[in-house]
């Protein structure tokens, strides 16, 4: 397993992380098989959709009007952050992505944005190509 290490300069940032996996994959010399992308961060996400400003924007906001910071959430009594375990709930965790041809089967639009919603920190998203 390989990690690509991101640092977040916002309280909630949308970071485009297609580059650094497709070198690993190109490394791994796999032709055809997965890539499973995951992050261990309980207030962070990991998702697949296109890398435009206005939608990313348009993201951002939707996570904070459905999940304000600040709502009367019971975790807040511990340190104030349960908006960005919320929130990484919705956006999930890991994606799987097949290899063909030696490259990720991504959609002419379709990048991987890895979301810190507890920023700004140092995070890690961990690669694993597996072969098949």
């Amino acid at each position: 397993m390989e990690r690509i290490e991101i640092k977040t300069k916002g309280a909630t940032e949308l970071v485009d992380i297609t580059g650094e996996v497709k070198e690993i994959v190109k490394r791994k010399g796999v032709d055809s098989g997965i890539c499973v992308l995951f992050t261990r961060h309980t207030t962070t996400g990991i998702t697949i959709n296109e890398n435009e400003s206005g939608l990313k924007s348009d993201i951002l906001t939707f996570l904070n009007e459905l999940i304000p910071e600040g709502g009367g959430y019971a975790h807040d009594r511990i340190d104030n952050n349960a908006h960005a375990h919320l929130r990484s709930v919705v956006l999930g965790s890991s994606v799987t992505i097949p290899i063909d041809s030696g490259d990720l089967a991504l959609g002419t639009w379709q990048s991987i944005l890895f979301i810190d919603c507890d920023g700004p920190r140092r995070r890690e998203a961990c690669v694993k190509v597996i072969g098949g």
